[in-house]
């Protein structure tokens, strides 16, 4: 599975980095939901363009308020952004003319061999093309002169900077594909310990001081004659000494890992419990319909009675509502206590994962489903599906022929969610409901 391509828009303060990250995004605004425990903050999103598919960054939420601290912060913000980016653009204030602190960052992002796209902002007319022949003292070839406000030169910019990238393509049906498996938590919750169990192999740093895997390795592994890739992150890592306003930053590790995965395992420390961080990991998986399994590690060093499962996986479940279906495991990587069951829980899940249903029986079920609970009025006219249908799997998707799609209510999409999985078995996985105006 290939990995989408990301591109991060840096740059000083006020040039209009936030303006320009949602003229790129567009209408392709991520799904934001309305429970508790989702990712509320919106510094990353998944765009396509021209079929070119990619996750755009705004390193502009993560400005600090403070004034003297400010360059500082944004040195280090500029060089998270510019490890975990693919493509950069560097955004400049076309009315500014060219600052010392422009010349700065494209100082540091010239050492870094990164792709970069140099692009002035709020350039509307002639009386600003003057101020821009200085932008050339940066020493660059190609420079995009934009209006993110108005739209003004994005056509350009966006076809130079997507040139080169892989269309974006539906998840195809490939039963010899291996199953695409993330580990993603928090440093030092035992990913590498889990990695080398299953691959049964020292092949992560086990190293007790967190931060220590530097980059994502992939290892393929063969069990029970079924292929696993096994993605493991750098870890969602809190960089040294670097202020907590970037701790947003181990999010862009996430995504990247996450947006390549068919089933993330969301290591947690049975100790610490679920975290406010695992559990926005967790939203990340969620919002990009992957399947997840909450792997709760360390079980060993936990004093038990009989109730201490089910208040664990209470807690769990109460602080991640919207994923509430995830399988929950627990295990020691330590001791190797339980940790064959992964491999049977990954299969059970991935199936559901990738399963079909059919047309009729899936009508049958609504056609019950409706009858059991019709749907409420809409702006005083009655409403009905007349078709429902699978389109996709990973996430399995259903698109339902309505007679107003905005008339559905969260409410009932929530029921007739519910009533497929109880139907046809899906009760470990997200699914995706959209519905449409029948023609």
């Amino acid at each position: 599975m290939q990995a989408k391509p990301v591109i991060a828009i840096v740059g000083r303060p006020n040039v209009g980095k936030s303006t320009l990250f949602n003229r790129i995004a567009g209408k392709q605004k991520a799904i934001v939901i309305d429970e508790p425990g989702a990712t509320r903050d919106r510094n990353y999103m998944d765009c396509v363009w021209h079929d070119k598919a990619f996750t755009l960054i705004d390193t502009g939420g993560f400005e600090p308020i403070t004034e003297e601290r400010i360059l500082i912060q944004m040195r280090e913000q500029t060089n998270l952004a510019i490890e975990d980016a693919d493509v950069i653009i560097l955004l400049m204030d076309g009315k500014d003319g060219l600052t010392p602190t422009d010349l700065e960052i494209a100082r540091q992002l010239r050492g870094k061999g990164k792709n970069v796209f140099y692009a002035a902002n709020k350039v509307d007319g002639e009386r600003h093309e003057e101020l821009l022949s200085e932008f050339y003292r940066l020493g660059i070839d190609t420079f995009y002169p934009i209006s993110a406000q108005h739209g003004l030169g994005m056509d350009e910019l966006l076809a130079d900077l997507t040139n080169g990238f892989p269309p974006a393509t539906e998840s195809k049906d490939n039963a010899d594909e291996p199953i695409a498996v993330a580990i993603v938590g928090k440093p030092n919750v035992g990913k590498s310990s889990l990695i080398n169990l299953i691959s049964g192999s020292q092949r992560s740093i086990a190293n007790p001081t967190p931060g220590t895997t530097r980059d994502a390795i992939d290892t393929t592994i063969k069990v029970h004659g079924r292929h696993y890739l096994l993605i493991d992150t750098a870890g969602i890592r809190r960089k040294n000494k670097i202020s907590l306003t970037l701790e947003k930053y181990s999010v862009i590790q996430a995504l990247k890992t996450i947006n390549r995965c068919d089933i993330a395992l969301v290591l947690i420390d049975a100790e610490e419990g679920m975290t406010e961080q695992d559990a926005k990991i967790v939203g990340l998986a969620y919002e990009r319909g992957k399947a997840c399994i909450i792997v709760v590690n360390k079980w060993d060093k936990i004093e038990k009675d009989n109730a201490t499962v089910g208040k664990f996986v209470e807690d769990i479940k109460d602080k991640i509502k919207f994923m509430d279906f995830a399988p929950i495991l627990f295990i020691s990587a330590l001791t190797g206590q339980r940790a064959p069951k992964i491999f049977e829980l990954i299969n059970d899940v991935y199936s559901q994962y990738t399963k079909r249903v059919g047309t009729s029986p899936l009508n049958d079920l609504v056609e019950r489903s409706v009858r059991r609970n019709p749907m409420a009025r809409f702006q005083n006219r009655s409403m009905s599906i007349s078709y429902a249908t699978q389109t996709g799997i990973k996430p399995p998707t259903f698109i339902f022929f309505v007679s107003h799609a905005k008339g559905v209510h969260f409410s009932y999409e929530r029921f007739l969610m519910n009533s497929i999985r109880d139907e046809f078995g899906f009760d470990k996985v997200p699914l995706k409901l959209i519905f449409r105006k029948k023609r």
